[in-house]
């Protein structure tokens, strides 16, 4: 503003101190100190009344979004799902967030294609860490083409994923229930998406048991994800990241198995099998600092 303008308790016993010093039997002159008080209260209720609506005030949409998190996951724990309402409540802010949002545009550094000589392998997926705590986490992959993010778990969690630009494939799985294991680090699953996504789009919502909790990401241009997790990986806490290897259902059935018979029944269903190597050792993921809104005080 370029000025100090002292709480209105402070201006108040400061223009009665000074009514109390200059005491005058003409009554004019309490007239006019009356008027000169209700000018005063009048210029401070403006500038307060235009303090409040000036637009830095305004909530940002990353601000909204972190305030929602709070409310949504705050009973949260391990395989807690919100209620639809609450879900409902968090899809509708990240189903109208924007790149410029959380100040990301396609031109970026972090989405160039990988014009080195390595093109075998994945190229350097960021991430951009916006805020994590017990109840959850806010962040963002940012993808070249060709990026992908192998397929892994989600246990216990809730997690929501918004494309804010480009194109993506996603293919997804959910465990069978009460089928069994073929062997300690195998188990039977069946698909739930294996779609084709272009931005604009809904965020989509995966859950502890269904919703597809196991998900690989394949960039088909460049590509950012806003992913909201409740409750976070923690290790400490028994909720690691695992990795999977994707085989046909044929690859370990056989005529004996009685799991599923008809060709019909086979289809969509596939096992999938822990990785013994760690795919965070040859997949190249970095971080970097988020430059956009503030998310929080």
């Amino acid at each position: 503003m370029g000025f100090e303008m002292k709480p209105e308790k402070e201006v108040m016993e400061l223009i009665s101190s000074k009514n109390q010093c200059m005491s005058s039997p003409n009554s004019v002159n309490n007239n006019n100190k009356k008027k000169k008080n209700n000018k005063n209260k009048k210029m401070m209720m403006t500038w307060r009344r235009k303090k409040i609506d000036s637009p830095a005030d305004e909530i940002t949409a990353v601000r909204r979004l972190f305030n929602t998190c709070k409310e949504v996951f705050s009973n949260g724990g391990p395989g807690v799902v919100p209620s639809e309402d609450k879900i409902q409540q968090l899809r509708d802010i990240l189903d109208d967030m924007k790149p410029e949002d959380v100040g990301l545009a396609p031109t970026m550094p972090y989405f160039r294609p990988n014009t080195g000589l390595e093109t075998r392998s994945s190229p350097p997926i960021t991430y951009l860490h916006l805020h994590q705590c017990d109840q959850f986490s806010i962040g963002i992959f940012c993808l070249p083409p060709s990026g992908v993010i192998p397929l892994h778990n989600h246990p216990g969690m809730t997690v929501f994923s918004k494309l804010l630009f480009g194109t993506m494939h996603i293919k997804s799985y959910d465990w069978v229930v009460d089928t069994p294991m073929r062997d300690p680090k195998t188990r039977l699953a069946k698909l739930k998406v294996d779609s084709t996504f272009t931005a604009p789009c809904n965020a989509s919502i995966l859950y502890p048991e269904d919703g597809g909790n196991m998900h690989r990401f394949t960039a088909k241009t460049a590509c950012a994800v806003l992913d909201v997790l409740g409750p976070p990986y923690c290790n400490p806490e028994g909720r690691h990241c695992t990795y999977f290897l994707e085989f046909p259902f044929d690859r370990f059935s056989s005529e004996d198995d009685d799991i599923l018979r008809s060709e019909e029944e086979k289809e969509g269903y596939a096992w999938l099998q822990e990785r013994d190597d760690n795919p965070e050792d040859h997949t190249n993921v970095v971080g970097a600092l988020y430059r956009g809104p503030k998310v929080e005080d």
